[in-house]
């Protein structure tokens, strides 16, 4: 397998080309428009929740950029993760032309989604930086600390995506159910909301809930320029390498079938 993906490392980084050039090259802004949208969610949810609910975040962050920050770090790392799975979903099915061809190497297709959503995650995330030097809310050294973080969140969203992905090929309705589970999801993890301001009894089941933990990792960074909670992180990571390995297994098992039903 790794095999094909170096014979076919052109075609993966030419695909990831010709869509990052097909989505930015007739508009005049360009990449900015990636931006624009989770810009105008956080402008809302900036006044919604900071100005007119004066939501506060929990403990002594003073800066006047506090929840903005706060927020990005858990919106655009957020359009990452749904972005990957979304996409991964519905791969087989939008490339059946490929799949079907004997001596195409299939695992290439979630390395493309991959490389494609990071280089759109990189683009927003470089503006958001700049943000935080210019606003004076740079962490420092501990930025990088985000590295691993964002490992871990791809590799889970890549195995979540290509679980759903196979399946999909065989039942159609797993693409309505993903895509109302993320918007779930997104409002299951405290990204918008402080998790602080749920009941006693209800905080502890986001321990359960694996983006909690990584949204949560990423917010302690680049909010308070604190370390990640690396013990807490690693039963996402197993999870993640667990749901990877799944994945890869389920697609090597399934691809025949896959061809005869696409």
């Amino acid at each position: 397998m790794l095999r094909g993906l170096w014979a076919y490392r052109g075609f993966v980084l030419g695909s990831v080309k010709r869509e990052f050039q097909s989505k930015y090259s007739n508009a005049v802004l360009g990449a900015l428009w990636s931006l624009l949208s989770p810009l105008a969610m956080i402008v809302v949810y900036t006044v919604i929740f900071s100005e007119v609910m004066h939501s506060k975040l929990p403990g002594a962050v003073d800066s006047h950029y506090a929840y903005s920050v706060w927020l990005c770090a858990g919106v655009l790392t957020w359009g990452l993760f749904a972005e990957i799975v979304a996409r991964a979903q519905g791969m087989f099915i939008e490339q059946a032309n490929l799949i079907k061809k004997v001596s195409f190497p299939r695992i290439c297709l979630p390395l493309i989604i991959v490389l494609s959503a990071t280089l759109n995650f990189a683009i927003i995330f470089g503006l958001f930086t700049v943000f935080l030097v210019a606003s004076g809310s740079f962490p420092g050294w501990i930025y990088l600390s985000i590295l691993p973080v964002l490992v871990v969140q791809v590799l889970l969203a890549i195995g979540l995506g290509m679980i759903a992905g196979v399946l999909n090929v065989f039942f159609r309705d797993v693409g309505q159910f993903v895509t109302i589970a993320m918007q779930f999801w997104f409002w299951l993890t405290p990204i918008v909301y402080p998790a602080t301001i749920l009941p006693a009894d209800v905080r502890p089941l986001l321990e359960w809930n694996p983006m909690a933990r990584i949204i949560g990792a990423y917010q302690a960074v680049l909010v308070q320029g604190a370390t990640p909670d690396w013990r807490s992180l690693f039963p996402v990571f197993v999870l993640a390498v667990v749901l990877c390995l799944f994945g890869l297994r389920l697609f090597r098992r399934r691809a025949g079938e896959m061809v005869d039903e696409l």
